[in-house]
């Protein structure tokens, strides 16, 4: 899913998304960032992205597709904790 997408889903269901954050300042998995910058993480590049995005229907989907894919998303984002997240709770800052 790509963000400006995101006013095109349905508000009455919940989405999921897998989220990321920077352990350090200039990060290897995103230059330039700043220490604890928040991502989402793409579903193709399995890794951080302002832009795309992958999108599930349930936290369970969402923690299949992290376990599933937990050695090349360490690999693409070295030090991060990656976790599943409410994708209405992130874009508020809640998350």
């Amino acid at each position: 899913m790509h963000r400006r997408d995101v006013e095109a889903l349905d508000p009455c269901k919940a989405h999921w998304a897998v989220a990321v954050e920077a352990p350090d300042r200039d990060w290897v998995a995103a230059p330039g960032c700043r220490s604890h910058a928040r991502f989402l993480v793409d579903g193709e590049t399995k890794a951080p992205s302002r832009e795309s995005f992958a999108l599930f229907e349930s936290r369970a989907q969402c923690l299949a597709w992290i376990m599933a894919n937990r050695r090349e998303l360490s690999e693409h984002m070295p030090g991060a904790t990656i976790h599943p997240v409410s994708l209405a709770s992130w874009l508020l800052g809640l998350a």
